[in-house]
């Protein structure tokens, strides 16, 4: 087993992982960090994100890269829109350019931020297996290929099932009762007009009972749908995703009632069915300081996705961690400390309104609690 030694290194290279890198990079802090895929296009990034001005947009500041961001962002990508299970359009708000969620596509974006770094930050195929503490505040991280290496500080920015969280919690995420059934619809405008027709420019959101249609549309042309469900969490067991048509079948059958034109959506979607169970941490999820060892992001505070702020969060926590360790440079401890001050609290609210938002958005009278929402924003 070979051993080589990082002062400062960061388990996974998604965007909150890239973020902190960068500011850290910006201030001129070296860092190194370790993703267990083998290359950046190893897979796609998911879809559509909407950037918030109190969140993503001041973490790319701090990373110095707004400039760049705007120059990716999808115009007319904020529409919203919001039916019923009939089909019926109930809310139809046009992006009219002066909204401050603007809409960028994850991989470009991740891409912006990988360019952004020296060369060789980044160690692909880099599978964490474990950590353990040493002396000093050090830690010691295992890899899947049998080699390991040490750091000085270690921050885990490795999402949902993180492997560094163990050395500060015990939490583990539980299933929050929702699954989702992820489908593309490639080239909407030619050869699906219909459905392209029904999700709009933007986002969509057709809701009722315990299910919906939620998605939107990317800058490549297609739509990417998320097909929600609240179901016990073996209810997918007997299902055979890798038969697309006998899930596409199954996955039909819960929305018998619904209107064609939403049926659509998932019937004559392009490729794989990819189910999805949505796990979240607890609410309030927080640990007590231990030396050399911080999280950020889904690590953190896995939370739903129904509050449309997990990926501003990641990247927020990346940059205000990147600050902090410039504010007090030879005082790791006290960076950490002044960071976790700050993310405990905004992490707890966030879950707060992720988990009520997941409520509101099936409840009996769906689509109702989205509309009542909407309302009061103005």
């Amino acid at each position: 087993m070979t051993t080589t030694h990082h002062p400062l290194a960061i388990i996974g290279g998604g965007l909150g992982g890239l973020t902190l890198a960068r500011v850290l990079h910006v201030n001129g802090i070296e860092a190194a960090v370790f993703d267990l895929d083998a290359s950046p296009a190893a897979r796609t990034q998911g879809g559509m994100l909407d950037i918030h001005e109190d969140s993503g947009q001041p973490a790319l500041r701090a990373a110095g890269l707004y400039e760049e961001f705007r120059a990716l962002v999808n115009p007319g990508g904020e529409a919203t829109r919001v039916l019923d299970k009939a089909g019926t359009v109930l809310l139809d708000d046009p992006d009219d350019g002066t909204g401050a969620r603007p809409e960028v596509d994850r991989g470009q974006l991740r891409d912006l931020l990988l360019g952004s770094l020296p060369e060789g930050t980044v160690r692909w195929g880099a599978k964490v297996t474990g950590a353990r503490p040493l002396d000093g505040g050090r830690h010691e991280v295992t890899l899947a290929d049998g080699t390991s290496f040490t750091t000085d500080l270690l921050i885990g920015a490795d999402g949902a099932w993180s492997k560094v969280r163990p050395l500060l919690s015990d939490a583990k995420p539980a299933y929050t009762g929702i699954s989702f059934v992820e489908v593309d619809l490639p080239d909407a405008d030619l050869r699906h007009p219909v459905s392209a027709e029904v999700v709009g420019d933007g986002m969509l959101m057709a809701l009722g009972a315990g299910k919906g249609f939620l998605g939107h549309r990317e800058t490549d042309g297609s739509l990417h749908i998320y097909v929600a469900l609240a179901v016990p969490e073996d209810e997918f067991d007997g299902v055979d995703f890798t038969d697309t048509e006998a899930a596409k079948a199954y996955t039909l059958g819960h929305f018998s009632d619904w209107d064609k034109s939403l049926r659509s959506l998932l019937g004559d979607a392009d490729g794989p069915l990819v189910p999805r169970q949505i796990h979240a941490l607890p609410i309030g999820h927080r640990w007590e300081r231990v030396p050399g060892v911080t999280l950020l992001g889904d690590a953190a505070h896995l939370m739903s996705p129904f509050a449309g702020v997990g990926a501003n969060l990641a990247m927020f926590d990346g940059a205000e961690l990147g600050l902090a360790l410039a504010a007090h440079p030879g005082d790791t401890e006290a960076a950490l400390a002044a960071y976790e001050e700050k993310l405990f609290p905004r992490s707890e609210e966030s879950a707060a309104d992720s988990a009520a938002n997941g409520v509101l958005m099936f409840r009996e009278d769906a689509p109702q609690g989205m509309l009542d929402m909407f309302a009061s924003f103005g």
